[in-house]
């Protein structure tokens, strides 16, 4: 299982005084060194971290990008400038903390289709981040996406160990689902060190976007550790995944 590291929130930590540190590009260098195997950026309409140079210095340094992003012409025509390997559509409203859900496929749906066509015409895969529900799978796999990602939040905030059971089986349904649709299955969002182990267990999901909980445990430990414990874990489980399907 391949491990994406997004750096926005050190960003966040730079553009909270206007400065020029802490850069998002050395966060992304040395989270590579500890085994992360792409780089996550989120360029929002708002700019509120991640910045257009951020993008174009990261995707000059690392192999392989994974650039989130609204699917808004401004930032369709960013995306086809800088041809990061994957492009993940996700839905995006000022007013909010963070990604709140997947997107509504049930909108804006002769947009989506031309935008994910002319991106994967440039050689870039389209993921589209969803809810784990059959609607969006089959809206997916009908709007041409290469991928999906899986929002992972409402089992990541779960509280309650019955409803994080019912999330979790939510998510291992949606993951077989997608691939008979003949999608890459991906997952990510408020997963951590302590509830990620379930979800890299899932066999059809091939790659966990993970940023927030790295950046916050990399302030204790440093962003090299913050990673490595992600991906030791990733590699248990992979390892643990071949054994059952020997």
């Amino acid at each position: 299982m391949r491990l994406g590291v997004n750096v926005d929130h050190v960003a966040t930590l730079r553009e909270s005084r206007r400065i020029t540190y802490p850069d998002p590009l050395s966060a992304a260098s040395i989270s590579l060194a500890a085994g992360a195997d792409l780089i996550t950026v989120h360029l929002r309409e708002d700019r509120r971290h991640i910045q257009d140079n951020d993008v174009l210095k990261i995707r000059k340094a690392v192999d392989n990008l994974n650039l989130e992003m609204a699917c808004v012409p401004q930032i369709v025509s960013f995306a086809l400038k800088v041809k990061p390997n994957k492009v993940t559509l996700v839905p995006e409203k000022r007013e909010e903390l963070t990604t709140e859900g997947g997107l509504d496929l049930s909108k804006n749906y002769d947009s989506l289709k031309e935008n994910i066509s002319t991106l994967k015409s440039n050689g870039i895969e389209v993921s589209l981040f969803i809810d784990p529900d059959e609607f969006s799978i089959e809206k997916s796999a009908t709007l041409g996406a290469d991928s999906v990602e899986l929002h992972t939040g409402r089992y990541a905030d779960s509280m309650d160990e019955i409803e994080r059971d019912f999330e979790l089986e939510r998510l291992k349904k949606a993951s077989v689902l997608a691939k008979e649709a003949g999608l890459n299955v991906y997952a990510g969002h408020g997963l951590n060190k302590d509830n990620v182990w379930q979800i890299a267990l899932i066999p059809e999901i091939e790659e966990l976007n993970i940023g927030h909980s790295i950046i916050s445990r990399a302030v204790f430990v440093g962003i090299f550790k913050a990673v490595e414990e992600i991906v030791e874990i990733l590699n248990l489980a992979s390892a643990l995944r071949e054994n059952k399907n020997l």
